[in-house]
């Protein structure tokens, strides 16, 4: 097996993730991409990501109606009498509309209209069809403004069910694992490329079995229903197989011919549908060793205690699981050295293709390189929060992360 690594310098440290790196990443693709998925674009920004200034706007929108209607009543008083504040006094309850509660939204509209009246009243009613006009234009948007309002926010009480639901869906395929399993400490994390979705189609699985503590993690082709129902597909088989199968390689073995049989019971997926690119990991019990099988994702992370980060290359490339139709030939097992302290990071290319504004890549091995923490969990916090500052704030594709730590047993804890 290739190992791409490095050492730290002595002492790991144990301060926040560094800052962007300018270091392009440059290693081959190795799996098949849907079209201009994780592909930089250079017509403007990716999916995800956050205009610069976009929160400063957030928080000064809010402040736009009071400061129009504000406005608008200067700009009339100071003002010859054929000038009018009309559109200042019609905008302020349009732009409340996104932003306040229907109550403010009423008030502002309410504070706009009773304004109009005041103004006209103040400079003298000279031309009543004017000033008429002026009044009814005020009241009309004040109308519409409470209308999209409430549009607004019975969409926004829909959206909040529907992302209950597909919470509750994640809980249901991609349930949390144990925190202790088999002696070892274990978190998950999956971060959703869109801000309305909980699930897509990265995946990850991890279970204790006779033959040791066996995990998965996977990026289906694809997205929408259609790459859930491979998810729960590919987990479910998972779950099964990981039980009976003795080997790692009868274990892909099995998830192939699951894919196989999915697609040949749904006539709609073409070849190019339906694969997924995925990570087979063992930790056989009482034994400390680590066996992987690659099929065309992105390679894990070995952390060890002394800050250095190793990638374990497969040294030949393999097709993605549910391509066995294009050849087939057997799966290699890699296995590797998994000591006490050493951590197995496994995570998809939502992370390690996330970009910069500039569109550097981002390197996990190089960003955790000499870097300690106290757990998976504080590991795979850290990482997201990386990655969205990296970004500026979103990501162009899914994140699903798995990380495991054999920790040293202790008197009086149980393994």
């Amino acid at each position: 097996m290739r190992v791409r690594g490095s050492r730290a310098r002595t002492g790991a440290r144990t301060s926040p993730l560094k800052g962007p790196r300018t270091r392009r990443r440059t290693r081959p693709r190795t799996r098949p991409r849907a079209p201009g998925r994780g592909e930089p674009r250079a017509d403007g920004p990716r999916a995800g990501d956050e205009a610069p200034g976009g929160a400063a706007g957030r928080r000064f929108a809010p402040w736009l109606p009071g400061i129009l209607i504000a406005g608008g009543i200067a700009f009339d008083l100071g003002t010859p009498p054929q000038y009018t504040a009309a559109p200042f006094l019609a905008a302020a309850p349009l732009v409340a509309a996104p932003f306040y509660s229907p109550r403010l939204t009423a008030v502002t509209a309410a504070v706009a209209v009773t304004a109009a009246c005041l103004l006209a009243e103040f400079h003298g009613v000279g031309d009543w069809a004017q000033a008429a006009t002026e009044v009814a234009t005020v009241v009309t948007v004040a109308l519409l403004a409470l209308l999209t309002n409430h549009v607004i926010h019975r969409g926004g009480r829909r959206l909040a069910s529907a992302r209950g639901i597909a919470e509750a869906a994640q809980r249901a395929v991609l349930p949390a694992p144990p925190a202790r399993l088999a002696g070892l400490d274990v978190a998950a994390r999956y971060v959703a490329a869109e801000r309305d979705a909980a699930i897509g189609g990265d995946l990850y699985a991890v279970q204790d079995t006779p033959h040791g503590v066996r995990m998965l993690i996977g990026d289906v082709r694809g997205k929408g229903l259609g790459a859930v129902e491979v998810v729960a597909i590919t987990i479910g088989a998972f779950r099964e197989a990981a039980e009976q199968e003795a080997t790692l390689e009868g274990l892909a073995l099995r998830l192939e011919r699951a894919l196989q049989r999915e697609r040949a019971r749904r006539g709609d997926i073409e070849q190019s549908e339906g694969f997924i690119t995925a990570v087979l990991a063992e930790i056989p019990r009482g034994d400390s060793l680590l066996r992987l099988i690659n099929r065309g994702h992105p390679a894990p992370l070995l952390l060890h205690a002394d800050g250095s980060v190793c990638s374990p290359e497969p040294e030949v490339p393999a097709l993605p699981l549910g391509m066995g139709d294009l050849g087939a030939w057997p799966d290699r097992v890699e296995e590797l050295p998994f000591a006490e302290g050493v951590t197995l990071l496994l995570f998809t290319d939502g992370v390690s293709e996330a970009r910069d504004e500039r569109g550097v890549f981002y390197d996990p091995a190089v960003r955790l390189r000499g870097l300690g923490f106290a757990g998976p969990v504080e590991l795979l916090d850290a990482l997201v929060a990386d990655v969205e500052r990296h970004t500026g704030g979103g990501t162009a594709d899914d994140m699903a992360l798995l990380a495991l730590r054999r920790s040293p047993v202790t008197a009086g804890t149980a393994p």
